[in-house]
């Protein structure tokens, strides 16, 4: 037998085992875990530790990071701060470590906040890549540079594997650092940030601004490696009348951009991406989503895009889960429910990704869309054609945990706990994926919540 035939059919032994034990399918009792633990008290890491540090050097690039540029993976946007002027907007890049035959020149900005001045903020889009490729990259400024590196995803295809990570609520504490040094661990390709991420609307005035750049010197030494697919929660609306700031989204916007141009997208709060064999839209809690408006047309049509003989996965990130049993921002997801599940439902959604609630919970594949206000069924029952649902509001931040589950655990949530940590979706193929949840326990990478993931369409 030849080594892809053998691997092939170990695989499906494995997951013939595995799938004893576990299943998204209704029916089996579900769990609410009575483990509870805070590892480290749910404060912010004080501004001179070392996991702020700033680069060396004048005007040294910092709080690097990149997302996806295009709409198939063959594109990088790579972002980057100078704090103490603008310098070049240029990355130089190459397929061979320190050997850079290509550059890209992009745009910088900057902007004020109550009366902080960032520094300046950079962005340039490195566009025409090779798929499944190793790239390195240098970033100057002056006498100063930077060099990081990165791999492109594989070519999208219906059976390529490809393994991401799952962050939300993040924050900038000591169990936020742990989630980090824990999701290093997992080999995962890319991060789905499910929103909040820096938690500097927890300060005033010029903090508000000065947490900003802590937190992107924090997470760079992830971002600056791999992409991350960023979607905004309710902490980065900032709406601060009283200190003369009243436009949303105003810090997330000026440092994390999106490609949402690449998908037709007229707000970078809503896009989508196709990433090996995985259709991800995204979409914005916390901007209007009722009929006609920009986000139900855009979502509309984008769904109608997805060819799942290219991409059978198909994969939804929002902030604010639509199924939450956790007394933390109970219901706060019924509106963007009521307006979107039939279409989740009839395009065979096959997971919704969430934050918001400081806690995790897994649904069985369950739907609501019976009920039309004066008849039908009221409930959320047993639907094989619904997503999962899956809350991971648990990366760290100063709020702490959601700790208080309403009871009894209702029948479409199959497990739950309030512990921090990050979730991993490993892609094999167009019909499983294997999923996990992992708890920062004690120093180290526990998988917790495991199951087999069945593709809807295949």
């Amino acid at each position: 037998m030849e080594a892809k035939g053998l691997r092939q059919l170990l695989f499906q032994l494995l997951l013939a085992a595995f799938s004893v034990f576990s299943s998204s399918d209704y029916g089996n009792a579900g769990l609410t875990s009575t483990f509870i633990r805070s590892e480290w008290p749910s404060l912010d890491i004080p501004l001179d530790h070392e996991a702020f540090a700033i680069p060396e050097g004048y005007n040294t690039p910092q709080q690097v990071h990149i997302t996806q540029g295009d709409y198939d993976g063959k594109a990088v946007i790579i972002s980057w701060v100078t704090a103490d002027e603008p310098g070049p907007s240029k990355v130089q890049y190459g397929t061979s470590n320190k050997r850079y035959e290509f550059s890209a020149v992009g745009s910088v900005t900057n902007y004020t906040f109550y009366s902080y001045k960032s520094g300046f903020i950079h962005h340039c889009l490195v566009d025409g890549l090779e798929y499944d490729t190793d790239y390195y990259y240098k970033i100057e400024s002056g006498a100063t540079a930077r060099e990081f590196w990165f791999r492109t995803p594989p070519k999208i295809d219906p059976d390529v594997s490809y393994k991401f990570g799952i962050i939300g609520d993040l924050g900038q504490t000591f169990n936020s650092l742990s989630t980090i040094e824990h999701y290093m661990q997992s080999k995962a390709q890319a991060v789905l940030f499910l929103g909040d991420l820096s938690y500097a609307d927890r300060y005033q005035y010029n903090d508000v601004g000065i947490r900003w750049d802590t937190w992107g010197r924090f997470v760079e030494k992830v971002t600056a490696y791999q992409p991350w697919i960023w979607t905004a929660g309710n902490h980065e609306i900032e709406y601060m009348p009283y200190m003369g700031e009243s436009v949303p989204f105003k810090s997330f916007l000026q440092r994390y951009p999106t490609p949402h141009l690449a998908c037709k997208s007229s707000n970078p709060l809503w896009y989508a991406i196709r990433r090996a064999s995985a259709h991800i839209i995204v979409l914005s809690s916390y901007s209007s989503f009722v009929k006609y408006t920009p986000q139900w047309l855009w979502l509309r049509d984008e769904l109608k895009r997805v060819d799942r003989e290219k991409t059978p996965w198909l994969i939804i990130l929002m902030h604010v889960p639509m199924y939450n049993s956790n007394e933390a921002h109970f219901m706060e997801g019924e509106s963007m429910r009521a307006a979107f599940e039939r279409w989740f439902v009839r395009h065979k959604v096959d997971l919704i990704f969430s934050g918001h609630v400081h806690a995790y919970e897994r649904s069985y594949r369950i739907s609501n869309i019976h009920y039309n206000i004066t008849s039908g069924e009221r409930y959320p029952v047993p639907d094989k054609s619904a997503p999962v649902y899956i809350t991971v509001g648990d990366g760290g931040n100063q709020e702490g945990l959601a700790g208080r589950f309403r009871d009894p655990q209702p029948e479409y949530s199959a497990f739950r706990e309030a512990s921090y940590g990050h979730s991993t979706l490993d892609i094999k193929n167009r019909t499983h994926a294997i999923y996990h949840w992992n708890r920062n326990d004690d120093g180290k990478n526990v998988p917790t919540d495991s199951v087999i993931i069945k593709n809807q369409y295949w």
